[in-house]
């Protein structure tokens, strides 16, 4: 289990800080690909965009939508320090798939390929999302960890690509129900009903519904398999199904989405920031025909049910009991709008 910064040592705060720094940068970079990429792809080929509908963001959501060829989808994991060799078996990063130049020479279509020299994987060199987001577009996901070969330097790398996730949903879901303490030593000890019950809630613990594709599983047992090491990760998965972009990390589940705004709700908004509805659109909005989108995360955070009793005493699972709980919307800058700060944005539940 991962550690608080409260439990590091100095050297590892300041490891710990380098990797939210990064981790923002990689964030931000990642929206765009995600979502403000995806709706403009949609514009080009003059095909309609479908904006998620507030009930999907609501915890315990159902509702699947139609998958688009032209969303942008991927699984991108950032762990702060090297993913022990021994998850190779579940998340299976080897040397055939690292990112060095001979691999990358199987993918005709990879336009870096010519200027691709070993530092350009290396967080800090200025191509590296360049170099992120032309990989994204090899299926599977990318794995970007501290650099390995560094023993007394805190260096982050894009080590490897086509990363396959590879954990039973029965061994990740045994996992988290150990310790939240519904089980004591086998998923299946008290019948195959309760073992179904508790999988379920490991989607509903991801902000999923346990009938969702393969890519948002994917992610979430990913998620849940690097809770086992002693740092922090995150894994950002981008879903055409649900038109989102999906966080895990230490903090708890967030989902980025698109929202469109008229004109009344931009000028509502300005004032509300007491700025200009011009100089507001210029810092939080991308035009569109006839509307203006918006960039929204809702954040969610866990209740008494999926967190580890006090007491530390087994207990039963209670499936009509909800895991989740929307915490926080916020409606976020542009992404070259470094001066602006995320607004809070009240929607999923809001009578609009």
């Amino acid at each position: 289990m991962w550690r608080f910064r409260e439990q590091l040592n100095y050297y590892e705060k300041l490891r710990r800080s380098l990797y939210e720094v990064l981790r923002d940068a990689l964030e931000r970079r990642l929206m765009k690909i995600s979502l403000i990429d995806s709706f403009y792809k949609h514009q080009e080929q003059n095909v309609e965009y479908s904006f998620p509908d507030k009930s999907e963001l609501k915890p315990g959501s159902k509702r699947m939508e139609k998958e688009s060829e032209l969303f942008n989808t991927f699984i991108v994991i950032f762990h702060e320090d090297v993913v022990n060799p021994k998850l190779k078996n579940y998340i299976r990063f080897f040397p055939e798939n690292s990112v060095v130049k001979k691999n990358l020479d199987y993918f005709p279509s990879f336009t870096l390929y010519k200027q691709f020299k070993k530092n350009i994987r290396y967080f800090d060199n200025p191509k590296f999302l360049d170099l992120v987001e032309e990989l994204l577009n090899v299926d599977y996901a990318l794995l970007i960890q501290r650099d390995p070969s560094l023993k007394k330097r805190n260096r982050y790398s894009l080590t490897h690509f086509h990363v396959k996730i590879d954990w039973p949903i029965a061994d990740a879901a045994e996992d988290l129900a150990k310790w939240l303490r519904y089980i004591q030593t086998s998923l299946y000890e008290n019948g195959d009903r309760y073992a179904r019950i508790l999988q379920n809630k490991l989607f509903e613990y991801y902000g999923c519904h346990h009938s969702v594709g393969g890519r948002r599983t994917a992610g979430l047992i990913a998620a849940q398999l690097l809770r086992k090491l002693d740092y922090i990760s995150t894994v950002f998965v981008s879903s055409s199904e649900s038109r989102a972009m999906y966080k895990y990390s230490e903090r708890g589940v967030s989902k980025f989405f698109l929202v469109q705004l008229t004109e009344r709700q931009a000028l509502a908004l300005a004032e509300r920031q007491q700025m200009t509805v011009e100089k507001f659109k210029d810092l939080y909005l991308y035009p569109a025909e006839g509307f203006h989108i918006g960039m929204t995360e809702a954040s969610y955070r866990y209740t008494p049910h999926s967190k580890p009793p006090e007491d530390g005493k087994l207990r039963r699972v209670k499936p009509a009991y909800n895991w989740l709980k929307l915490w926080d919307e916020y409606l976020h800058p542009k992404i070259e709008a470094f001066e602006a700060k995320p607004i809070p944005y009240k929607w999923v539940y809001s009578a609009e």
